[in-house]
């Protein structure tokens, strides 16, 4: 009896195991699309970086303005502060019920994507202490870390959310858009920094 009551058991546990896999709102789509948007913007920053002279790291637009180098340190500190607020919000109670309150994924793409300039937030504000390729080697290196964690987790990013009691909350997924569309937002800024008639030579 004890061994046909621990089968049904271990059945029931399979079955329940097999519901919850059926039913993840996170799908390998959403992961591979999220990989390839992260995998592109870290070429892109290489692309637009990797060849920069010492002087053209520091070089600002104007005294107000950032240098690439400080761009760049900008993007690897909130590398840092997307992967505590991912692993954070992954590590809670799954809410898949708050989707039918959340906005849809195009209203944060088009909203990161947007022209208008964006004020930074002091605990990204950077430091301008690391000197020019470095930077480089500090976004890469964060960027790598979330990657992996990225290709490896089993967390259901469209059940998990910001641990924020707004009206319109925002999915893990949503705030990986955020993360690689950032990037993208300050590719436009290296972009325009580079294009400057007094960019050195």
């Amino acid at each position: 009896m004890k061994h046909l009551n621990y089968c049904s058991l271990l059945l029931l546990t399979l079955l329940c195991n097999a519901t919850l896999a059926q039913e993840k709102l996170w799908t390998e789509a959403d992961r591979q699309f999220t990989l390839d948007q992260f995998n592109r913007t870290r070429e892109e920053v290489v692309k637009e970086t990797e060849n920069l002279t010492p002087a053209q790291w520091a070089f600002r637009e104007s005294a107000d303005r950032w240098s690439i180098g400080e761009i760049v340190e900008h993007l690897a500190l909130w590398e840092i502060i997307w992967a505590r607020e991912i692993s954070m919000g992954s590590r809670s109670k799954p809410q898949p019920e708050l989707n039918k309150s959340t906005r849809p994924d195009s209203y944060y793409s088009d909203f990161i994507m947007e022209t208008n300039p964006h004020v930074a937030q002091d605990i990204g504000f950077p430091t301008g202490y690391i000197k020019g390729s470095d930077n480089l080697k500090f976004f890469l290196s964060r960027r790598e870390q979330n990657i992996a964690f990225l290709k490896k987790t089993d967390a259901d990013m469209r059940a998990h959310f910001e641990l924020t009691a707004t009206p319109n909350p925002r999915n893990m997924h949503q705030v990986y858009i955020y993360q690689w569309g950032h990037v993208d937002r300050h590719l436009r800024q290296i972009r325009k920094v580079k294009s400057d008639a007094n960019f050195p030579k």
